[in-house]
């Protein structure tokens, strides 16, 4: 099979881009069609030994920095712009940008992996609340109404949609019309530079955690306000890890209202999470309503409990009373007696390691591949 990957675009490295790295590894002669990349961006330094495609967006002066987002209307142009006609299956990995518009020929087997419906599009919390400017509401009212059509338009191309968890399996069919196929995403960790095996070795003690952790991106929509006003209430040691992204100013306001037990570390490479997830009392995983989520099985798969709001995805990953709490009211009264019910509960890191190896890279290939290979089969029989 000649096989072509369709990503968003390649900037920050996130869950997306980790399932798009095990894919690639999965089809090594696959070259990856994108919107556009940044050479300086986590994303671009994992996969520049690829062959990637970018569209000619890359070349409008900011569109890669700034523009992207103001000019999203221009994704239908982009995407099917694309010549795919000598691919026998094309993989898109779609969230933000729209990527399942990209056009093949009737005898391609067009695979969607959805992340999620485009948020902003169904009224999700997202990055940056921009709606609160009046001249953005109205310009963002007039793109996305025509951005939906297009994005359940682009829906209909899709042969087999699979979708990242039952969450958003329902999306899609709640926008989409249409049945999907669950493939949870692979959760792995780099352990000095070997990965799959967690050493017994760092997984810690329950009395030698010494703080509660967070990883995101410090923009809007995570819930971290929320973690860090807990932490000043309650007095406890709270790590931060990641950094701002695009517009956000959420990144300045955090650390503004932090106490003196808030820590930010900003960006942490995988090595050296897996030393923070292995020495937290709790990994604290607080979007509102969570795609998929694959923090909270990173800290699982190193024997860390989760405290995590009851929704979304998370109620996928978290067994409540095995591999941690969830709670209820989304505030920060709610956060803080999770916490001190999972101050109150004994947990067995075994317990959450084997629980998150449901997850594994190896479960993932093993899903994705059985599936290309089906569903080829299928379409090789219908032509």
């Amino acid at each position: 099979m000649r096989v072509a990957l369709v990503h968003d675009y390649l900037n920050e490295f996130g869950g997306a881009e980790r399932v798009l790295e095990v894919l690639a590894e999965m089809y090594p002669e696959a070259p990856i069609y994108t919107a556009f990349y940044r050479p300086e961006g986590e994303a671009y330094k994992w996969f520049k030994q690829r062959t990637i495609i970018h569209s000619w967006a890359q070349s409008i002066p900011g569109f890669a920095t700034k523009l992207h987002s103001p000019l999203r209307f221009l994704a239908p142009l982009i995407w099917e712009s694309f010549d795919l006609s000598e691919f026998d299956v094309v993989i898109s990995s779609a969230s933000w940008y729209i990527t399942k518009g990209v056009i093949t020929r009737p005898e391609t087997l067009h695979i969607c992996y959805c992340h999620t419906p485009p948020r902003y599009l169904y009224g999700y919390d997202t990055s940056i609340n921009w709606q609160r400017y009046w001249p953005v509401r109205i310009y963002a009212g007039i793109v996305n109404k025509f951005l939906r059509q297009y994005d359940f338009l682009a829906a209909q191309r899709v042969d087999e949609f699979v979708a990242n968890s039952k969450n958003v399996q329902e999306r899609i069919k709640k926008f989409y019309r249409r049945e999907a196929i669950v493939v949870y995403p692979p959760a792995e960790l780099a352990i000095s530079g070997l990965r799959r095996e967690i050493s017994k070795s760092l997984v810690a003690s329950r009395e030698s955690r010494e703080y509660y952790l967070v990883i995101s991106r410090l923009v809007g929509g995570k819930g971290l306000s929320m973690a860090v006003e807990a932490a000043n209430q309650l007095k406890i040691p709270l790590k931060v890890v990641g950094v701002g992204g695009g517009y956000s100013r959420e990144e300045k306001r955090l650390k503004a209202m932090a106490g003196p037990s808030v820590e930010f570390l900003g960006f942490v490479a995988d090595d050296k999470l897996t030393e923070l997830y292995s020495g937290a009392k709790a990994f604290l995983a607080l979007a509102k309503d969570e795609d998929f989520g694959l923090t909270p099985v990173e800290a699982m798969l190193c024997g860390t409990p989760v405290i995590a709001y009851n929704g979304g995805g998370y109620r996928e990953t978290v067994v409540e009373g095995k591999t941690g709490i969830k709670f209820d009211e989304y505030s920060v009264e709610g956060l803080m007696g999770a916490i001190k019910k999972l101050q109150a509960t004994s947990y067995k890191p075994q317990d959450m390691i084997n629980h998150a190896q449901k997850f594994s890279k190896e479960r993932f290939v093993r899903e994705m591949g059985k599936l290309v290979e089906e569903k080829w089969q299928e379409k090789q029989d219908e032509v």
